[in-house]
């Protein structure tokens, strides 16, 4: 293991062709790619091991035209992610970024494959709004793609610094990125590729650049890593990188009486706002549940049931802690969650209309009785809402998935200036980057894609640029 230390007092001397600031699936990937194309690399990283956020994710890779989908008999295309990647972002992202990003993220995908990563076709599943089975989920989720990056990065002659924080990137006279300042110690090199992901754990930032993630009110929390603090952004802004995507990023809904990630609520629950009305499936994709939320009067719904659903809960899904019976029943002793002995009385504790929320678990009800959700079509086993005491919570967008707001850059991932002029020695991957994101999240895998995927791309181009 390597401790960066002033090994070039001559400021004219290289000590690396590429320097990875990030030791993400992004930075992991881009060392290994640059490495591959002949440079000679080192990789720094903030925290105690490689992984980032990447190691903590469900590992899921959106992609099209693979051979698991070949193996599954679903028919895709890169055109035809281009086309819904774009259509469901109305058209407010980057082409060129959308273009690259799909049309390299099968590519990627049998690149994972080929270091050992298992993508079973028997995973593979429609985790966007489209219908199209292109979320593609690895045994041993996140965990396991950063243990093949993280072999394969052994394997292969790249200096890794670990506890290392990169503060400062130096310049010459022509303000070309030549090389990082970690502490007092200064390490030169061709080209630098920013990969530090995002900054759902600084405050700051978040107010600044993503404000909605804050509206919510309760202690908003983020499952990237700890190391997810801006980095990247102070890095750029030193050399006057543009940022894009203002406020955009993805958040899922959550009741906040518990610190448990859950992308999907168990399907006896109803959703309705302070109307009283039901106004969504609620098993819908969370990729456009949280701006499906959002969009209601104070930004929030209420998740309504009963106390056999409650007692049911345990059994009717697996991986739903929010929702086990002594949960809620804990919740509910603490005042987390409402509880009642009729539905008028919890509309009025709520700020809820309540006739006409009668009138919607009465209809409710009926659906429950005829086997079908005429109004929403959802799948899953309906429960009527009968058996006092009802439960209800108020539903908010403010689990921090992603930020999406970072360094512009441009196909070959070089960061373009505010000038919108490229920075030479200079790219960047993954979650630090902006444009490539759009305001929604096109489906299950976006996230661990675009940061693979365009971090082989950062070190091919980082590579190519250091040989020209």
């Amino acid at each position: 293991m390597l401790t960066i230390s002033v090994v070039n007092e001559l400021l004219k001397t290289k000590d690396y062709d590429v320097i990875v600031v990030g030791g993400g699936g992004a930075g992991i990937s881009c060392a290994i790619r640059a490495h591959d194309e002949g440079a000679k690399v080192l990789l720094v990283e903030a925290a105690d091991r490689v992984g980032g956020s990447t190691r903590l994710s469900g590992g899921v890779f959106y992609a099209a035209g693979t051979s698991v989908q070949d193996e599954a008999g679903v028919v895709d295309s890169s055109d035809a992610m281009v086309n819904y990647y774009s259509a469901l972002n109305q058209h407010r992202v980057q082409p060129a970024l959308v273009r690259a990003l799909a049309e390299n993220a099968a590519p990627t995908l049998e690149w994972l494959i080929s270091l050992g990563v298992s993508f079973p076709a028997s995973d593979l599943y429609v985790g966007g709004v489209d219908g199209v089975a292109r979320s593609h989920k690895p045994t041993g989720l996140g965990e396991a793609i950063v243990e093949r990056l993280d072999a394969a990065l052994s394997d292969r002659a790249i200096d890794v610094a670990l506890k290392t924080r990169v503060e400062e990137l130096l310049t010459d006279e022509n303000g070309d990125v030549i090389g990082i300042r970690a502490d007092e110690d200064l390490v030169h090199s061709n080209a630098v590729v920013v990969a530090t992901g995002g900054f759902g754990n600084n405050r700051y930032y978040l107010d600044k650049y993503y404000p909605d993630a804050t509206k919510a009110g309760r202690a908003t929390w983020c499952i990237s890593a700890d190391t997810c603090v801006g980095d990247g952004l102070v890095l750029g802004q030193q050399v006057e990188a543009a940022i894009e995507g203002h406020n955009r990023g993805l958040l899922l809904v959550s009741p906040g009486f518990q610190r448990h990630l859950e992308s999907r609520v168990p399907s006896w629950l109803i959703y309705v706002n302070r109307k009283g009305r039901r106004f969504v499936n609620e098993k819908a994709p969370y990729a456009v549940m949280s701006g499906v939320v959002a969009s209601q009067d104070g930004g929030s719904c209420f998740a309504f049931f009963d106390e056999e659903s409650r007692l049911q809960g345990d059994v009717e899904e697996l991986n739903r802690p929010n929702w086990e019976a002594s949960m809620v029943a804990e919740a509910a002793q603490k005042g987390n969650i409402a509880r009642a002995d009729s539905i008028e009385e919890l509309a009025i504790t709520m700020g809820i209309r309540a006739s006409t929320l009668k009138n919607t678990i009465e209809e409710y009800n009926g659906f429950c009785d005829a086997g079908v959700d005429k109004s929403f079509f959802k799948i899953g086993e309906l429960r009527h809402i009968k058996t006092p005491p009802f439960y209800c919570v108020e539903m908010r967008p403010e689990i921090i998935a992603l930020t999406s707001t970072g360094l512009l850059i441009d196909s070959e991932a070089q960061v373009r200036s505010v000038d919108n002029l490229p920075i030479r020695g200079l790219f960047a991957a993954g979650e630090v980057t902006g444009g490539v994101m759009g305001e929604r999240y096109v489906g299950s895998g976006n996230a661990v894609a675009n940061a693979i995927t365009f971090g082989r791309i950062a070190g091919a181009s980082a590579a190519r640029y250091c040989a020209s």
